[in-house]
Formats: structure tokens, C-alpha cells, sequence
């Protein structure tokens, strides 16, 4: 299946107008497209199937569970379907059923293990700030992110050892499986477990894992003892910060 890709575009902020590619034969949102929701519209009529995964700026200044449901009613007005943890099977041009996985999957900031995981939640603090979400009536926080995060990973461990009928299988999340997505910038440092999670282990259950999170681009393999798995993350970012340069909105990504 020919993959559209496009994350991270932040068009609450960016002047960014994203355009079809003719030849995909699905769109891919794998989060932060726009922290307002106004600019989703962008994306009614599109003319192939549209998913889309959460990201977290999608909650900024909401309260979790009630904007779920009202980002939810969003999307199915203009045509999008969010997945969060849920499965979609669908057949490519070629007859091939390729099972999406999909959940934000919130970091649970164990990248570097339980040692590392009280330095890695403080430094989530920023993140939080920023974000200025609440959850049940109370402010959004790395303790309440890796809640979050915890179920969203059990979730995904049972849905992956699922066998059904289809050909392969794409997992969809907005934070990284794998500490090999940390941005170069930064590198592995305590924040980086705000951006990726150690999923490693799950990603011999997948044969490509998409992402978006990160403000770099990434197209790597990781090998296991089943094989391969192709890890892709073609997220935009801010132009501002150079972050857009050498971004192909356009291409394509075949799963």
C-alpha cells in the first residue's frame, strides 16, 4: 500500500497548505497536525482514505476525556477516522489486508529503565507546561501521562499478538518505539523518554511502525530475531527552527 505520511505540522502556528499526492492510495495523520482542530478541515474530501493518530498537542488546554470524544465527532464530520486503540484492516490496490494498529501511545518514561524514570518524569515538566492539559479534573502530569501510557502500552502488547486475516501488520503511534528515533539534537538524554518509548520488544510483532513526535525524519530498520521491521517517522516541525528543511510533503511510503 502506497502511504501518504504527514505529522507534526502544527498549522495552528505554521503556514504549511498540504496537497494529495495522485498516486497514494492512503493518508496517514500521525499527530500534531493542529493543536486549535480548525485546520482538520484541510482534509475533508481528501480523495483516499484519511487516519489519523492522535498527538499529544492535539489535547493542549483540553480536558483529556472530554476532548477525546469532541476530537472524535471532529474528525468523522470532515471524514478522517482517528483510531486509539483500535484496529482497521485494510485491502491495498494489489488485494494485499493490511491491519493498522493505532493508539497515541504516551511515553511512560522507562526509555532508560526504572533508575532513569524518576529523572526522566521531571524533566516532562516543560512538556507538561506547555501542554496545559487536565485529566480528570486535575492538571495533566507525568504521573498521569504514564498512566496513560501504560494502558495504552497494554493494549497495544494484546492487540500485536493477535492473529487474524490479514497480510502484515502497521502499527500507528505518535511517540517513538525506540530510543533509535531520539532526535540527533538532542540525543539520549532525560527528556528524550518524553518522546520515545522502549517498545523494542514489540516491534517484531510489526512489519512497519509509523510515527511522528519527533521533529527530525527517520526511515531505519530494526533488525530481530523474526526478521525486520521498517520504523518511519516523516514529521515536518517548525520552520522557524530549520526543522521543515528538506521536508518532501509528497512523498511516499510503501507498507
Amino acid at each position: 500500500m502506497r502511504i501518504q505520511l504527514l505529522s507534526d505540522l502544527h498549522l495552528e502556528t505554521e503556514a504549511f497548505d498540504p496537497e494529495p499526492n495522485p498516486a497514494a492510495e492512503l493518508l496517514v495523520l500521525a499527530g500534531d497536525i493542529d493543536s486549535s482542530w480548525n485546520a482538520l478541515a484541510r482534509f475533508a474530501g481528501w480523495p483516499v482514505p484519511v487516519l489519523m493518530v492522535a498527538g499529544n498537542h492535539e489535547f493542549d488546554g483540553r480536558e483529556l476525556g472530554e476532548a477525546w470524544s469532541a476530537l472524535r465527532t471532529r474528525c468523522e464530520s470532515l471524514g478522517i477516522t482517528l483510531l486509539e486503540r483500535e484496529s482497521l484492516v485494510l485491502a491495498d490496490a494489489a488485494g494485499a489486508r493490511i491491519r493498522f494498529v493505532a493508539t497515541v501511545r504516551w511515553c511512560d518514561f522507562d526509555l532508560f529503565g526504572d533508575a532513569g524514570r524518576a529523572t526522566a518524569m521531571r524533566a516532562a515538566a516543560y512538556y507538561m507546561r506547555i501542554m496545559r492539559s487536565t485529566r480528570h479534573g486535575v492538571a495533566f502530569d507525568a504521573e498521569g501521562v504514564r498512566e496513560e501510557a501504560l494502558a495504552c502500552r497494554e493494549w497495544l502488547a494484546t492487540e500485536l499478538a493477535q492473529t487474524g486475516d490479514w497480510d502484515r501488520t502497521v502499527v500507528l503511534t505518535h511517540f517513538a518505539p525506540s530510543l533509535r528515533s531520539a532526535d540527533p539534537r538532542y540525543g539520549a538524554q532525560p527528556g528524550t523518554a518524553s518522546f520515545c518509548n522502549a517498545d523494542d520488544a514489540l516491534l517484531p510483532l510489526a512489519s512497519t511502525w509509523i510515527h511522528g513526535h519527533l521533529h527530525c525524519r527517520h526511515d531505519y530498520l530494526a533488525e530481530h530475531a523474526a526478521g525486520r521491521t521498517r520504523v518511519v517517522c516523516h514529521a515536518r516541525g517548525h520552520a522557524r527552527k530549520g526543522e521543515a528543511e528538506g521536508y518532501d510533503p509528497l512523498r511516499l511510503f510503501e507498507v
